[in-house]
């Protein structure tokens, strides 16, 4: 099965060009494409091999997302020609991602087990287990870094580093806070449970936009709720619906993002493995089943929507 690792493509009028680590975006003045590539990314390296799917299916969710929740905060898209293809208006980014944190999950749950009762400036109470609620959603940001890893920041270091302004930092807080709790309803209609999940912002004319994706498997960490207080109570793992189990099959293979570290030879068998689980993510997030595309070769396809979509 094809996968899309990158777009190389040259439109009449385009401005700009931006590879993401798992986006290609094409500017048009104030319009940008985004264009979802199968690359995938973990501990902030682009692993080596695509994963057939995974761009439309977290292109498709995003979508979904942003609709649901327009009307509480305004986002900067325009439409989605395509399933691997979102257009909209171009923002100024926030130089932070603000992650939202329900349950101490992940990063949080790693740096707890450490001994750390502090993250980013928040604190955590004493007695919590891995994978217990919060008593309320923090917010923990991270710097945005174009190359390398996303680093822990404080709001009060954000604001003295003059990274965004007291004012525009609360608004942030706002939205962010006001999206996990519509996260949190839309998840349980689902039989799931937002546990974290992170959120990027921009400015247009003056005015906050929710940018990127939004409450996708790749940006935010699920539970399951059936059997989550069973789980918790016996001290089992939960079972999850997150991009944390190509974590962890890296970290079981030696791989964490460090120095020296080499990622694990990616299989057909383990690229395969990947791709059903963002299918069988995308099923249980949306209550459809993924169809197959036939019509056209990926590449063609897409450009194809896109030449349509702004003649």
């Amino acid at each position: 099965m094809s996968a899309i690792k990158e777009t190389n493509f040259s439109f009449k009028g385009q401005t700009g060009f931006y590879r993401g680590k798992v986006r290609d975006v094409y500017y048009f003045g104030d319009r940008m494409v985004m264009v979802a590539s199968d690359r995938i990314s973990a501990f902030d390296v682009v692993l080596p091999r695509a994963i057939p799917d995974k761009g439309r299916v977290l292109n498709q969710i995003a979508a979904l997302n942003l609709e649901a929740t327009k009307n509480l905060v305004p986002n900067w898209v325009e439409a989605s020609p395509d399933p691997n293809v979102t257009i909209g208006f171009r923002c100024d980014t926030f130089p932070v991602e603000i992650v939202v944190r329900g349950y101490l999950a992940g990063h949080a749950g790693r740096e707890y087990r450490s001994g750390k009762r502090t993250l980013c400036g928040v604190a955590l109470p004493e007695g919590l287990r891995e994978n217990d609620p919060l008593p309320h959603p923090i917010i923990t940001p991270t710097t945005k870094a174009h190359v390398g890893h996303d680093e822990d920041i404080s709001r009060d270091e954000i604001i003295k580093n003059k990274l965004v302004s007291e004012e525009d930092y609360s608004t942030l807080e706002k939205y962010a806070l006001a999206l996990f709790k519509k996260g949190t309803e839309l998840a349980g209609k689902r039989g799931l449970i937002l546990v974290d999940t992170k959120y990027e912002f921009g400015k247009h004319d003056g005015k906050i936009y929710l940018i990127d994706e939004v409450h996708t498997p790749d940006s935010s960490r699920y539970f399951y709720k059936e059997g989550y207080e069973k789980r918790q109570q016996s001290g089992e793992a939960q079972k999850q619906l997150s991009k944390e189990f190509v974590r962890q099959w890296l970290i079981e293979n030696g791989f964490q993002g460090k120095d020296g570290q080499r990622v694990p030879e990616m299989t057909d068998a383990i690229v395969t493995s990947i791709s059903d689980r963002y299918r069988e993510l995308y099923e249980q997030m949306t209550g459809e089943k993924l169809t197959p595309i036939n019509s056209l070769p990926i590449l063609e396809r897409i450009q194809r929507s896109i030449v349509n979509y702004l003649n």
